[in-house]
């Protein structure tokens, strides 16, 4: 061997290598996917690259980033936000509803300068605006606008929105403050107020005040699971490039950011007008909310030549579509008691149309919103329905307003039981605490309890639970299983239709025996379904079934510490302490063993749970339509062949599985992001095959 030769040995990557090539091979994927629509990797094997990261961070804390990947799933808990000053103040756009202020706007504009004017326009996002502070490429502030001076540093929360860089790529400068809009998609904001709803929640207003409630969450992983998106549309700094702001933009989109979906440079008024007139009807088919469009001066030295008052730009202004709105007297304000005992007040008003329908009731969301609005007897109120199909109480109509009118009380005890109300410390909701013994909260949940999704018990409904419940037959779910044919038969009640007529209804021989079938069959439902009809406040269809599959008996769910509890996924402090409450309540146990008696299924059943195959492996599916079978029997089929099912369609869906009857808007939405739709049949065949 000659005397220089050495066998070289092959080199084995140290942790911090290994961190900064995953770092690195994981932002790349994201920046494709994200900011380019272009994936260049499958769900699956990303999943694995990310997994990979968590890993080896958790085996070397002193290797985790400030800008890794891994911070976009959260988990970090803020008790109380603190305030930071904005490098540059956080002006407000002065507002227009009319084509006149936009002349009068271009006139002024025009007067200040020696050269006519580019404008860029832009939409205008309805959600919550954030400045977000870069240096050396690393994402280190996020704050919210808060005064325009001062806002709240919610850093963790945003770093789990995925269309935000946490590292800058390419040339860019050692600080930069960049602000846009966090928004909350429609599919994301739909999929969320379904979710609350299950749990017993009020369902949110609209996706800005979801957006904004969201980003105030204290717990980040929550955040991460709520699809709040970025919209750009401003970048500050000194001695940046581009003399320009569309330009600017662009160079933002080179170091990482997604640019603009609609941005365009007009040489004069008309072409405003022009962009004005496309987007107040194109923005009905936008995947998320505006609610106008922003006209800026393109040039920057004409922008510091036209200049700023102490509270907004010169050079800018947000033209606002008008939302279809009407004044209509209030004439009473019900209380209603929920399932889970929130107190919701309805404005009673008189009825008025309003974009094609008739507006009778409106809800008034709760204590803290009456008081915000001021609402007194006899006002007229503002109602809309702009881009939400729910009319919406906006505002008082101060000129009609009586002169000696007495502010709207809430009231102190539950309309229905006479129980004082409470409200729990950081909810707006106000609820009455006499779950057992209040009337609409035990309709409650044997309604629920009977539901499809729940135990399915589809010869019973909500009239038929009134009688029983009238005729002291039900008190609690319990109770369905002691039902017998002799108690059933011939039960009566007098109903009044819509025209005022009164008509009874009657239990004869064959509805009593369907009841009484459906109560039976009902006893075969899969355990984790079991576990979601118990009603467990903020336990809904999906957590029901992660808790039944990590725990797979009742016995272990009522029995498991809260740090085991909170093992699960989706399941954070608040969900792990209702769980104990509940299983702590003696009358719960009294029910739970009943339901035991009775033959319910308080183990899962692991053979039902066994994939069948892996053909839908990674993917994930909305289904939507009729089929020739039973649509839960579809989504069944779907986590037997390895898929995952999803409520709404997203850039993340697979596939869309499409019945007959499909929603037009589903349809609509899946074709606009390029999402395959596919059929029973097409279905069939690939996990057939």
């Amino acid at each position: 061997m000659p005397p220089n030769f050495r066998l070289m040995e092959e080199h084995t990557p140290t942790p911090q290598e290994r961190v900064d090539r995953l770092i690195q091979e994981i932002n790349r994927h994201n920046y494709q996917y994200y900011m380019l629509d272009n994936p260049t990797i499958s769900d699956y094997d990303f999943d694995q690259l990310l997994q990979q990261l968590i890993d080896l961070e958790a085996a070397y804390p002193e290797l985790r980033r400030p800008d890794s990947p891994t911070q976009r799933v959260g988990g970090e808990v803020t008790k109380h936000f603190e305030s930071a000053a904005h490098l540059y103040p956080m002006q407000s756009l002065g507002n227009t509803y009319s084509a006149e202020d936009l002349t009068e706007f271009d006139r002024r504009v025009r007067e200040l300068l020696a050269t006519p004017p580019t404008y860029v326009c832009e939409l205008k996002y309805d959600g919550v605006a954030i400045s977000l502070i870069y240096e050396n490429g690393t994402l280190v502030r996020a704050v919210t606008r808060g005064d325009g001076t001062r806002g709240d540093v919610v850093t963790a929360n945003v770093r789990t929105i995925r269309t935000i860089p946490l590292k800058l790529q390419g040339d860019f400068p050692p600080l930069i403050e960049v602000r846009g809009e966090i928004i909350m998609p429609f599919s994301s904001f739909e999929q969320l107020n379904t979710e609350r709803e299950e749990i017993g929640e009020a369902p949110f207003a609209n996706p800005r005040n979801a957006a904004s409630g969201s980003l105030k969450l204290q717990d980040s992983s929550e955040v991460a699971k709520r699809g709040l998106d970025f919209k750009l549309y401003f970048g500050l700094g000194e001695q940046l490039p581009a003399n320009n702001h569309f330009d600017r933009l662009m160079k933002l989109h080179e170091w990482g950011f997604r640019k603009p979906d609609v941005m365009e440079k007009v040489a004069d008024l008309q072409g405003v007008y022009d962009f004005l007139h496309t987007w107040d009807e194109k923005r009905k088919s936008l995947p998320y909310p505006i609610d106008g469009v922003v006209i800026k001066v393109n040039d920057f030295d004409q922008q510091r030549q036209v200049g700023a008052t102490a509270k907004s730009p010169r050079w800018a202004i947000a033209y606002k579509f008008k939302a279809d709105r009407v004044s209509t007297k209030l004439l009473s304000v019900d209380f209603q008691v929920g399932r889970t005992g929130i107190v919701t007040p309805v404005a009673n008003l008189s009825p008025v149309s309003l974009a094609g329908t008739v507006v009778k009731r409106a809800t008034l969301n709760n204590r803290d919103f009456m008081r915000e609005m001021d609402i007194r007897e006899g006002d007229s109120l503002f109602v809309e329905k702009g881009g939400e199909i729910i009319p919406k109480i906006v505002g008082v109509d101060l000129e009609n307003r009586l002169p000696d009118a007495q502010r709207v009380p809430f009231v102190t005890h539950c309309p229905v039981c006479g129980t004082p109300l409470q409200q729990a410390e950081g909810e707006a909701g106000v609820f009455c605490p006499n779950a057992d013994h209040c009337a609409p909260q035990i309709k409650g949940r044997l309604e629920h309890f009977i539901a499809r999704k729940a135990m399915n018990i589809d010869s019973l409904g909500e009239g038929k639970i009134d009688m029983l419940y009238a005729n002291g037959l039900v008190n609690n779910i319990a109770d369905l299983y002691s039902l017998t044919y002799e108690q059933l038969l011939g039960l009566e009640k007098v109903i009044e239709d819509a025209d005022g007529k009164t008509k009874t209804l009657s239990f004869r021989e064959k509805t009593v025996q369907n009841i009484l079938s459906g109560i039976e069959t009902s006893k075969q439902v899969p355990f984790e379904r079991v576990v979601f009809a118990l009603g467990i406040r903020f336990v809904g269809e999906v957590t029901a079934k992660k808790l039944a599959r990590h725990f797979e008996t009742m016995d272990a769910i009522a029995n498991a510490p809260k740090e085991e509890l909170m093992t699960v996924e989706d399941v954070g402090e608040r969900v792990a302490d209702s769980i104990i409450d509940y299983f702590n309540n003696t009358e719960n146990l009294e029910i739970l063993m009943r339901l035991r008696e009775a033959g319910l299924q308080f183990e899962l059943d692991k053979s039902q749970n066994q994939p069948v195959s892996q053909a839908l492996a990674g993917k994930s599916i909305v289904v939507s339509g009729v089929f020739s079978i039973p649509r839960d029997t579809i989504k069944e089929l779907v986590e037997k062949h390895g898929g995952k099912n999803v409520s709404s369609i997203s850039k993340n869906t697979s596939f869309v599985l499409a019945g007959e009857k499909m929603g037009p808007e589903k349809r609509k939405k899946a074709e606009a992001l390029g999402i395959p739709i596919v059929s029973e049949e097409e279905f069939m065949n690939m996990i057939q095959a």
